[in-house]
C-alpha cells in the first residue's frame, strides 16, 4: 500500500503537462546573414559561452558530404536506416540542382564502435578528401573520439543520433550539431513513464560510456522528481564477456522495474536476467534508443512481451517510408533515418543560405535555416524560398527542428514502444517536449 500511495502521489505531482511544452524561435535577415557568413569571422553558430569560434572561411565551390555511420560494431543495426536517410537526401538535393550547379559529392564510411579505431581512420580519409560536412557518428562514445579532429579541421559535424548531454557544452568551435535530442528529454520521458507505470524502486544496467552515463543520470533525476529512486545502478564495460554478476546484483535489490541502457549487449543481459528469474516475465523491463531493436529469433517467442522502450523521433510513415524502402527494400527498422535525412538536408540548405560550402560557412547558417521564417518541409520547396530571398524554417521528418546556439534541438518528439510475442516492438505513444 505504501508503494501504491507513493506512485499515486508521484503521478499527481508530475502529470503530463511537463512533457508538452513549446519552443519558439526568432527570425533574421537572410541577405545580411549570407553576406556576414561569407566575410566575417563571427559565426551565428555559437557554441558554449566563451568558447572560441571557428572563423568563417570561403568554400571551394563543391559541397562534399561524408557519412560516418555504423556498418560494423555494437550499433550496426542502426546503420541501414541511417545510411538510407542520408542517401535519400543526397539524391533529392542533386535532383534539385545540387549546390553551385554541381552535384553534391558524397562518401560513405564506417564508424565502427568504441572498441576499434575504425572511426578515426574513416575521419582521416574524409578529411583528406576535403569533406565539408560529416553526418555522424551514431554513437556518442564514437563521436567523442573524433569530434576534435573534425571540428579542428574546420569541418561541420552533424550527428543524427548522438544524445549525450555532454555535447551541449563541448568546446566544438561552433561546428558540432545534432538532429537527435539530448537525453535530457529522453531521460525525462523514461522517468515519467516509470512513475506513471507505478514503478518507483528501479534498477538500471548502464553502459559505461558518455551515452550510458548521461542517459542514466537524466532518468534518475526524473524518477526522483516523481518520488522514485534508483535502488541499483550496475555499470558494465562495452566489451564485457558475461553479465551474470550484474544480474545477481540487480536481483538482490528486488527492483520493481529494470532499465537496460546499452547496445547489442542487451541480448546477453536479458539472458542473464532470465537465469536469475528477473527477466521480462518476472520484472518489468525497459529499453532505450540504443537497444530498441526488433530481436525476432534472438529469444524464444514471448520473451520480450510487455517490455517497453523509448526512441527519439516521430513516426516514419507514408511517402517518406516508401522512398526509404525504394532505396533499401531490406529495411525493417527505421530508427534515426529521419534524423539522418534531416541532418543532410539542413547542411545543404545552410550552405545555400550562406552561399558558402565550407564547414564554417555551413555552420554559420544552421541555426538560421532551422528557426523563424517561412515553414518548409521538402528540400526543393525550401531551396525555392531561399532563392527568392525568403527566410526559411525547416521542419523535417524527425519532427520540429529548432536549433539553439549550442547546436542542440530545442524541441523534439520521443516515441514510446512496447514488445509483443514476436519480440518486435510497436509504437504506443508519442511525447513532444522542449529541452
Amino acid at each position: 500500500m505504501i508503494r501504491s500511495l507513493r506512485g499515486a502521489t508521484a503521478v499527481a505531482l508530475l502529470g503530463s503537462a511537463s512533457l508538452f511544452l513549446t519552443a519558439c524561435g526568432g527570425s533574421s535577415d537572410p541577405a545580411a546573414d549570407a553576406t556576414a557568413s561569407a566575410t566575417s569571422a563571427t559565426s551565428s553558430a555559437t557554441s558554449t559561452a566563451g568558447t572560441e569560434q571557428a572563423p568563417v572561411v570561403p568554400g571551394d565551390g563543391t559541397l562534399t558530404i561524408g557519412s560516418l555511420l555504423p556498418q560494423t560494431g555494437s550499433l550496426a543495426f542502426l546503420g541501414p536506416p541511417e545510411f538510407a536517410g542520408v542517401q535519400l537526401a543526397i539524391n533529392e538535393i542533386n535532383e534539385a540542382g545540387g549546390y553551385n550547379n554541381k552535384d553534391v559529392v558524397y562518401s560513405e564510411t564506417d564508424s565502427g564502435d568504441t572498441t576499434t579505431n575504425i572511426a578515426s581512420q574513416s575521419v582521416d580519409r574524409l578529411l583528406a578528401a576535403n569533406t565539408d560536412a560529416i553526418i555522424g557518428a551514431a554513437s556518442s562514445g564514437v563521436s567523442k573520439t573524433v569530434i576534435d579532429a573534425i571540428t579542428g579541421a574546420g569541418v561541420i559535424q552533424v550527428s543524427p543520433a548522438n544524445t549525450s548531454p555532454d555535447f551541449t557544452t563541448y568546446a566544438d568551435r561552433g561546428l558540432y550539431w545534432r538532429t537527435a535530442p539530448s537525453d535530457v528529454l529522453q531521460g525525462r520521458v523514461m522517468g515519467d513513464l516509470l512513475v506513471n507505470d507505478n514503478h518507483l524502486d528501479v534498477a538500471t544496467i548502464t553502459l559505461d560510456d558518455p551515452y550510458g552515463s548521461g542517459l542514466q543520470t537524466n532518468i534518475q533525476q526524473a524518477l526522483e522528481a516523481g518520488g522514485g529512486q534508483i535502488v541499483q545502478n550496475s555499470v558494465f564495460n562495452p566489451d564485457a564477456a558475461t553479465f551474470d554478476s550484474i544480474a545477481s546484483d540487480v536481483a538482490a535489490k528486488n527492483p520493481e522495474a529494470i532499465v537496460v541502457i546499452g547496445f547489442e549487449q542487451t541480448v546477453q543481459i536479458i539472458q542473464a536476467l532470465v537465469t536469475q528469474n528477473i527477466g521480462p516475465a518476472n520484472v518489468p523491463i525497459y529499453f532505450v534508443d540504443g537497444n530498441l531493436s526488433n530481436y525476432g529469433d534472438d529469444f524464444p517467442a514471448g520473451t520480450l512481451k510487455g517490455v517497453k522502450g523509448t526512441l527519439p523521433g516521430a513516426a516514419t510513415t507514408g511517402d517518406f517510408r516508401d522512398r526509404l524502402l525504394a532505396l533499401n527494400p531490406q529495411l525493417a527498422d527505421f530508427s534515426y533515418a529521419p534524423e539522418a535525412y534531416d541532418a543532410t538536408v539542413l547542411v545543404a540548405l545552410a550552405a545555400q543560405a550562406a552561399k558558402n560550402d565550407s564547414g564554417t560557412g555551413i555552420a554559420s547558417m544552421m541555426q538560421s535555416v532551422s528557426e523563424g521564417g517561412t515553414k518548409c518541409t521538402a528540400y526543393k520547396e525550401c531551396l525555392d524560398l531561399l532563392n527568392a530571398g525568403t527566410d526559411i524554417d525547416y521542419d523535417g521528418y524527425s519532427g520540429p527542428i529548432e536549433f539553439n546556439a549550442q547546436g542542440d534541438e530545442t524541441q523534439a518528439t520521443i516515441g514510446i514502444y512496447e514488445y509483443g510475442d514476436d519480440n518486435t516492438y510497436t509504437n504506443i505513444d508519442y511525447v513532444t517536449g522542449s529541452i
